[in-house]
């Protein structure tokens, strides 16, 4: 199945939101003022904010005064062309190799189910893998990291419960050069954007990284759980603002109805949405497409 088919069967309840929403809001007879108004409220109960959903409309709407056109076709296919401005708004997420991807985000989004996943996509396209459990302060994080390794049939490099991560991305890195690994993939605790101490040690790790590998391209990912819609942009402004933030995993997406806030979050915040989680199997990760995204709402 190509990204389109995942993409369209993870935003099935997207679809059903935003894109029945829209489909009954075009089914009128014809587009007057209270067209626009509707259609910023469809926007934003789909979670699309309100800046990014005004932004919209706003030029939607200037765009057909000014062509003089109330034609349906023309208005859908101009919404289609809007929100992929607002998703072009950040640069499209390329990896260079050799790649050390650090993968960062609060409690429970999936942190290291996505970095299982990765690993498979990248040893399905021929590169060699190995991850580091670098969360040693959460009971048993490695061992389950070590089951994702295994089923992913990459390396791990691992240490005891409550060392320093710091030791670990130092090993792992030494490794990956011994070995002229193409990717390290570096789990990390999951933390609350709000405790500093946490992030101090993000950013120690960082430091590791680039003193220890600065030939590598190092890449720092946040992954955000898609069911928390609007919330979650303000965990990317502070990561963002701690440490830099290179793209996003987005992960659950086939569980919400608010793939809305994506638009919002490329738009306001200029990060990439790099790869997204399209469903629970060890192969349901994808290089995110914008074009893609927006043919799955409205297709």
């Amino acid at each position: 199945m190509g990204l389109f088919g995942k993409l369209f069967g993870a935003m099935k309840k997207t679809k059903e939101g935003l894109g029945t929403k829209l489909r009954q809001l075009f089914a009128r007879d014809k587009i007057g003022e209270d067209f626009y108004d509707d259609l910023l409220d469809v926007l934003i109960s789909s979670d699309v904010s309100v800046s990014t959903a005004d932004e919209i409309v706003e030029n939607i709407h200037e765009r057909m005064i000014k062509e003089k056109e109330t034609d349906k076709d023309k208005v859908v296919e101009c919404l289609k062309e809007e929100i992929e401005n607002c998703l072009s708004q950040a640069d499209d997420f390329e990896i260079e190799y050799p790649a050390v991807i650090m993968v960062i985000g609060v409690n429970g989004v999936g942190k290291t189910t996505s970095i299982g996943k990765l690993a498979h996509l990248f040893t399905e396209n021929k590169k060699t893998v190995t991850i580091a459990a670098a969360d040693t302060f959460r009971a048993a994080a490695a061992d389950q990291l070590e089951i994702w390794a295994e089923r992913a049939k990459v390396r791990i490099v691992k240490s005891v419960e409550g060392s320093d991560p710091s030791a670990v991305v130092f090993d792992a890195l030494s490794s990956v050069k011994a070995k002229k690994t193409d990717v390290l993939i570096i789990d990390t605790a999951g933390r609350l954007h709000t405790k500093s101490n946490l992030m101090e040690e993000l950013k120690k790790m960082s430091r590791v990284v680039e003193r220890e590998y600065p030939e590598a391209n190092f890449y720092k990912l946040i992954a955000l759980d898609a069911t928390t819609g609007q919330n979650a942009l303000s965990q990317v402004e502070v990561f963002n603002e701690a440490i830099g933030i290179d793209g996003i995993i987005l992960t659950k997406l086939d569980g919400t109805a608010k793939g809305g806030f994506v638009v919002s979050l490329c738009n306001e915040l200029c990060v990439p949405v790099a790869y997204v989680g399209t469903g629970e199997k060890i192969e349901d990760v994808d290089v995110f497409d914008k074009e893609a995204f927006v043919d799955a709402i409205f297709d």
